[in-house]
């Protein structure tokens, strides 16, 4: 019998964890919760009972299931969710494409996302509720923070740090042995060969800081 499993998240990243829970095969997924809707639809998405924001306290019980993962783009977003989650006794699950490559020795945090088409080479630590998207990669020794988001066909060099919240934008290149501060946003198609201190947008080839992220 599969394990039950909500999934947190109503939109097109939905999609993606959903197909590729399925294809793991490790879980039943119960429901979809959107937090912007104050009560329920009485309709599916992507196949399972969509449950408005209120009622996730109460689905522990009433469907018997433990199990969350958090399908939400934003990193500051997606960490709060898993809190809140986390406070009401859900237990964080991840899920990771079959079609994916990861090293035996990688380290995967709880909540995690690895979409097809992902590597992640050997000696890498990756945080908890990380996005790894579809046909990007983290070389050897990288170091990702809780909440990292590495986007579509974005590469990280080896022995590089990516700190908590940080986006990397799609088709992003960084450079190897850099460090990225907390909260960071790095636009698409970014390439990055200097170090970035905390809550900065950068863009650009190479990486220049625009602004401040508030």
């Amino acid at each position: 019998m599969q394990n039950k499993l909500l999934i947190w998240g109503a939109g097109g990243h939905a999609l993606v964890v959903a197909d590729i829970v399925r294809c793991e095969n490790k879980y039943e997924i119960c429901g979809f919760i959107d937090s912007t809707s104050e009560e329920d639809s009485n309709t599916s998405f992507c196949g399972a009972p969509l449950f408005s924001g209120r009622r996730i306290s109460h689905l522990t019980r009433e469907l018997g299931v433990d199990n969350i993962i958090i399908a939400v783009g934003n990193c500051d977003q997606r960490l709060k969710l898993s809190a809140d989650a986390q406070s009401m006794g859900f237990q964080l699950a991840t899920a990771i494409h079959p079609k994916s490559v990861i090293a035996s020795d990688a380290i995967i945090g709880s909540g995690t996302v690895i979409a097809p088409g992902a590597i992640i080479n050997p000696s890498c630590k990756i945080g908890t509720n990380v996005i790894i998207n579809t046909m990007s990669s983290v070389d050897h020794e990288c170091i990702l923070g809780n909440g990292v988001h590495i986007s579509p066909g974005a590469h990280i060099a080896g022995k590089v740090a990516v700190g908590r919240a940080t986006w990397i934008g799609i088709g992003s290149v960084v450079k190897d042995r850099i460090q990225i501060g907390n909260r960071v946003l790095v636009g698409a198609g970014s390439i990055v060969v200097k170090d970035i201190p905390d809550n900065m947008i950068v863009y650009g080839n190479p990486a220049r800081i625009v602004r401040n992220n508030p």
